[in-house]
């Protein structure tokens, strides 16, 4: 898939140049580690779902300048997300040239998908053993949002239901090795099924069968959750070679 390439963060008329020891770049040396931690997770963030959503199409250029500014921060916080966003595959670092969102491959996806699997088998047998009774309630909750959005049609709450079925699917299985593995895999496809949904996307469908997969680990079903993912990973593989049609 070709985008149009863009550069992000352009500037309104009249913004200020960043100037060592404005209120941002105080504020942001009295922070904590942990503070300053939050930041970059806040820069990753937003502009995580910026790329997914496609709000940032494959090919935008990005300005980690730029980005401190819209943000109010130095470059440091806006680096370290970038190369987050980096390790994931979602931008590519091009020394002494700047930072571009990737382009979205099928061929790349296919292969994604195939190793996504395996990992997505794990969380889901392990996660129904393992599993805390509080995430076994948030996962019976997103299931529910997932069929109420899907009824409705309501895009919004369909991605926002998305994002945090993904984030509890990752956490439930409580093996960070595992967590850390699917989260970059989970943005890269749900990047790939925003660019195609309009065009051979089943969205209730794909809710229905993220609901099931919550519902199966929430229910301590961990043979029923295994099946509700290899469901799931046949509709995505399904779904990404349509897009050869």
């Amino acid at each position: 898939m070709t985008a149009r390439t863009k550069t992000t963060g352009q500037s309104n008329a009249g913004t200020a140049r960043p100037a060592t020891g404005r209120p941002g770049q105080r504020a942001e040396a009295a922070l904590t580690k942990g503070q300053t931690t939050s930041l970059i997770d806040q820069i990753y963030t937003a502009l995580e779902s910026k790329i997914v959503t496609l709000e940032l199409p494959p090919g935008a250029l990005l300005s980690e300048l730029v980005i401190g500014r819209e943000f109010n921060v130095s470059r440091t916080p806006v680096g370290e997300a970038m190369q987050r966003l980096a390790r994931e595959g979602l931008v590519t670092i091009l020394p002494r040239r700047g930072i571009v969102v990737t382009e979205i491959s099928v061929s790349e996806q296919l292969r994604l998908l195939e190793f996504r699997r395996e990992i997505a088998r794990f969380i889901a047998r392990t996660g129904a053993k393992r599993a805390s009774a509080v995430e076994r309630a948030a996962l019976l909750r997103v299931a529910k949002g997932f069929v109420r959005a899907a009824d409705k049609g309501d895009e919004a709450a369909l991605l926002a239901a998305d994002k945090e079925f993904h984030d509890l699917f990752a956490a439930c299985a409580h093996n960070n090795f595992a967590a850390s593995s699917i989260g970059p895999l989970d943005s890269l496809s749900r990047r790939f099924f925003y660019a195609h949904k309009l065009a051979v996307g089943n969205t209730p469908l794909s809710a229905r069968l993220h609901a099931n997969i919550a519902i199966a680990i929430a229910g301590g079903e961990a043979q029923a959750a295994e099946g509700a993912v290899d469901a799931m990973a046949d509709y995505l593989d399904e779904f990404a070679r349509s897009t050869l049609d």
